[in-house]
């Protein structure tokens, strides 16, 4: 049996909407592979399931931490897996939806975890970012580890002191330590696709999302979170828009601005998940237009999957 049949791809490329309708076809249940979408009061702001879509089909790892509790991909797969297992003991094939190719690929496949974190070494690192900025070392990540570069932001501080201090203590950069470990851990029976809309198609479903969004109250949803303190984990987390709105209403920046830089960064975002996901060959890419809704897709998943509905 097909372990688990997972939709990826690009931000704004209809993975929710698709694997609701195929989960309700298979009378299974979705996990959730994206990496923000865990944390309560950010529903609009990273698109998580809706109520109603909550309603129709049983979601795992959504909204269930709060913005300042830390998870990473390693404890994503040490939760996740089990979760499978319980899923197909039931003679079903569970149903994973998410962009996050970091958290899909420890499902999948395993992930390295590194050694133990050493506080000389990220303390020198966090010295060096303070006195030049961080995009120096993003600049040596993008030479010694032109791999893992590529799938962060440059400004995310956090994973690219982490992958230095790997380096540093064992002369090996992170992606080559992960091809490693994946190669020497059992991958689960996995069926994946993804939706392949043209590029220019993909920006204007970006640009409708975020606007969409602003009209659902994401302007709110920031000013709740900074409400509640969380200002430090809009920071740390970096997820898309909330930076840029938290400037909006503290006025550094105007509505036109704090849109306009959203929907940059959600398209650099998405260049980056094209780049991870295309480098994976076990990946089925459905050519879409921007006629197709992503629910037409359904029969088609399900002939590439070979899974019968019940």
């Amino acid at each position: 049996m097909i372990a688990i049949l997972a939709v990826v791809g690009p931000t704004a490329s209809g993975k929710t909407s698709l694997a609701v309708e195929l989960a309700l076809c298979l009378g299974t249940e979705i996990i959730s592979a994206d990496s923000m979408q865990v944390y309560k009061g950010m529903e609009i702001g990273t698109c998580a399931p809706t109520p109603a879509d909550q309603s129709r089909v049983k979601h795992h790892f959504v909204s269930f931490l709060e913005p300042d509790q830390p998870f990473s991909a390693g404890e994503f797969e040490r939760q996740a897996r089990p979760m499978v297992e319980f899923i197909n003991a039931r003679n079903k094939t569970a149903l994973v939806v998410g962009g996050s190719g970091l958290y899909v690929s420890a499902l999948l496949d395993g992930l390295f975890e590194g050694p133990p974190a050493s506080e000389p070494v990220r303390r020198h690192l966090h010295d060096q970012a303070e006195a030049y900025g961080v995009a120096p070392l993003f600049e040596r990540l993008q030479n010694t580890d032109p791999d893992y570069a590529q799938l962060i932001q440059p400004n995310d501080l956090r994973r690219i002191v982490r992958a230095l201090e790997v380096q540093e203590l064992t002369g090996t950069s992170l992606s080559e330590h992960h091809r490693k470990h994946q190669q020497s851990r059992p991958t689960l029976p996995a069926i994946q696709v993804a939706l392949d809309y043209p590029r220019e198609v993909l920006y204007d479903r970006i640009a409708k999302r975020v606007d969409r969004m602003l009209d659902s109250g994401f302007i709110d949803e920031v000013k709740a979170l900074l409400d509640a303190g969380h200002g430090p984990a809009i920071d740390r987390l970096r997820s898309l828009g909330y930076r840029e709105f938290a400037s909006y209403l503290r006025g550094e920046k105007s509505l036109q601005e704090a849109r306009d830089a959203m929907i940059m960064l959600t398209r650099r975002y998405a260049k980056r998940q094209l780049t991870w996901f295309r480098a994976d060959p076990r990946i089925h890419w459905l050519p879409a237009t921007e006629n197709d809704p992503p629910e037409s897709f359904v029969e088609r998943v399900l002939q590439i999957s070979g899974l019968n509905v019940p």
